[in-house]
């Protein structure tokens, strides 16, 4: 009756892992459309199916680099029980960051537009582009990522996975547009700080889940907790920035409504601000209830809100740019 239980549950946690998958997926398939209605913008070509290539690009970078912090982490937690850890998901998050990272060089080695035919693409082109090169960057780092991952010494994926940043900092801010180095350094920033944020704690939520010990259980969630304030203070901070370099503050309240962006963008920060309320609800609990792991419950929501952010943040990656006025 055990063996007949624990089954039913993991088949009703596999069932709700592949819905909330699917629905994941519908936010940069259907956003970029419903964005854009009434706007007068046009549509970059294939923009769901590029949204959601990032989608799955962000995700994997995710959870390798939260694993990794997580793992550091827990480390600094006394008494730990370190040898009892759940299977990594690191290999296959390079995986499926490496699939992603190759459709979409092949995307750029067509002049950004969707291949039909692999005659369309010009490989020995992506060499002598900024953006073939990001994207032949990403390609071979997510692979060595994947053979890092599975060797004796997983933590080198950390400069695989900065290589990736770094590669997505640059290929948001072009040339052409004014002070793209500063661009790059606050999405730089940003992109780590959320990557650790959402990462890290859905790692967390799995040793939780494995090593089913209270103490250490508790004093891990509440390491994370301390470390996610600061990180949220730095992604609010480069965040706006960012906003304020795209969007300058005496239009910004009428962009949020008028423009694909800005309606994007409003949403992505109303999923942040709801992530916040439930990390608050989360950390409240942790140093109020009798049994700290009662702060699980809204932390796991948290990561399912997270994981929407992801999502939208993708989807603003394929919008046009709002105009400077």
């Amino acid at each position: 009756m055990g063996a007949a239980r624990v089954s039913a549950a993991g088949g009703r946690r596999a069932v709700a892992a592949l819905v909330l998958v699917g629905l994941a997926a519908l936010i940069p398939l259907l956003g970029p459309p419903i964005a854009l209605r009434g706007t007068g913008e046009a549509a970059v070509p294939a923009d769901g199916g590029i949204a959601l290539l990032r989608t799955v690009l962000f995700a994997a970078v995710c959870v390798s680099a939260g694993e990794l912090f997580a793992a550091r982490l827990a480390r600094r937690v006394p008494g730990a029980p370190l040898d009892d850890t759940p299977r990594s998901w690191a290999p296959v998050a390079a995986g499926a960051g490496f699939v992603a990272a190759l459709c979409l060089a092949s995307v750029v080695a067509n002049g950004n537009l969707v291949p039909r035919r692999l005659s369309d693409m010009d490989i020995g082109g992506l060499y002598e582009t900024r953006d073939g090169v990001l994207a032949l960057l990403e390609v071979n780092a997510f692979v060595v990522a994947g053979l890092c991952a599975l060797s004796r010494r997983p933590a080198t994926q950390v400069w695989l996975l900065a290589a990736v940043a770094v590669a997505e900092a640059l290929r948001a801010h072009p040339t052409t547009e004014y002070s793209p180095l500063l661009g790059s350094g606050l999405t730089l920033v940003h992109v780590t700080c959320a990557a650790l944020w959402a990462g890290g704690l859905l790692h967390v939520l799995r040793l939780l889940r494995r090593w089913r010990d209270p103490e250490a259980g508790a004093a891990l969630l509440g390491l994370y907790s301390r470390v996610a304030a600061v990180l949220f203070a730095v992604i609010t901070m480069t965040g706006v920035g960012s906003t304020l370099r795209r969007m300058p503050a005496g239009t910004v309240l009428e962009q949020l409504t008028t423009t694909a962006y800005g309606r994007t963008l409003l949403a992505k920060l109303l999923l942040v601000a709801a992530v916040a309320v439930l990390a608050l609800c989360a950390r409240r609990r942790l140093r109020r209830a009798t049994d700290p792991l009662t702060a699980y419950s809204p932390a796991r929501t948290e990561v399912v809100a997270l994981g929407a952010v992801v999502a939208v943040s993708a989807v603003l990656t394929a919008l046009p740019v709002p105009i400077r006025w």
